[in-house]
């Protein structure tokens, strides 16, 4: 009896041990690492990322690989996202983590200009090019010459290819129509100069003192830059519908050019696509009658390259000399 009780003495002592071995060789949890990495200031676009925004820190050691990798040129807009993937030394311990933190990529907006007027138009370099970031709205030229405000379709109607004229859009004044600028036959752009085909077209016109109209090869150069007319639309197009119809498809304004659906005035002096296209004259012609344009639309994001009646009000765009 007592042999017994022994042997179930020591069949519990070893269920014990037993127990005590498989509870003991159950794994420690893994920690989860504590990353942190604050949203990083805005910058502007054409920055490259580098360590001073791609700069997450762990409280154990470890590497993180990021996405966007440093060295990225981010397209402009807002809440754009940062990732790290971290992955700790001691992976025996630790997870591997995971963190997004967002940034603001803002238009490379370069400076000023005013004109005769006095309006002051936000400048950005593209490329080799400094452009206006706005539609130009003076009324003179740059040395105080008048230039003909001419109101009625009738009036708009009996201009000819020599007309200088300029309208704002429905042949009103107010807040809505300076924003889109004012709309000016192609006499009245070139203020009465030949056409230029050069690059730069050296054709001062109607723009401010030391900028000129851009010639169609300026705005090719543009374009070309941007990556080709098919695509480069949506990096001029000012990217949300405050101004633009919507769907405004494919806009982003990466290059902050900020361009606007002024429309445009056409030969009979009808007024047409406000807040669905912009039209911006060249100094080229392309034969007695027309000249060379360039348009957007909200429906895509192309640069359309026409030529149109010298007498349409188109928009203008000066580039810096």
């Amino acid at each position: 009896m007592k042999m017994k009780n022994r042997f179930l003495g020591f069949q519990l002592i070893l269920i014990g041990l037993l127990f005590m071995i498989a509870f003991g060789c159950e794994e420690t949890p893994k920690k989860d690492p504590v990353i942190t990495w604050a949203n990083p200031a805005d910058i502007v676009f054409g920055t490259l990322l580098s360590e001073q925004q791609l700069n997450a820190t762990a409280d154990v050691p470890g590497a993180f690989v990021y996405t966007p990798g440093i060295g990225t040129k981010l397209n402009a807009g807002t809440d754009q996202n940062l990732t790290a993937d971290f992955t700790p030394t001691d992976a025996e311990n630790y997870n591997s983590a995971t963190k997004t933190v967002l940034i603001n990529v803002l238009p490379s907006t370069t400076g000023t200009v005013t004109d005769i007027d006095g309006n002051v138009y936000p400048t950005v370099t593209i490329g080799t090019q400094v452009w206006m970031a706005s539609n130009l709205k003076s009324t003179h030229y740059a040395f105080l010459e008048p230039i003909p405000q001419v109101k009625g379709n009738a009036n708009w109607d009996a201009l000819t290819t020599s007309s200088k004229a300029y309208c704002w859009y429905g042949d009103g004044v107010t807040d809505s129509t300076h924003t889109y600028g004012a709309l000016y036959t192609w006499a009245a752009a070139m203020n009465g100069a030949v056409s230029s085909t050069a690059n730069p077209s050296k054709v001062k016109g109607a723009c401010p003192k030391g900028w000129h109209l851009p010639s169609d090869a300026e705005w090719t150069q543009l374009t070309d830059y941007l990556g080709g007319e098919s695509i480069s639309g949506g990096k001029l197009k000012e990217h949300d519908t405050t101004h633009w119809k919507s769907p405004n498809a494919g806009a982003t304004n990466e290059t902050g050019f900020t361009a606007l659906p002024g429309g445009n005035r056409s030969e009979n002096g009808e007024f047409k696509g406000l807040f669905n296209y912009g039209s911006w004259w060249t100094a080229t012609e392309n034969n007695a009658g027309y000249a060379w344009g360039r348009g957007l639309t909200y429906l895509n994001k192309y640069v359309y390259r026409d030529n149109n009646f010298k007498e349409v009000g188109f928009s203008v765009r000066c580039v810096k000399d």
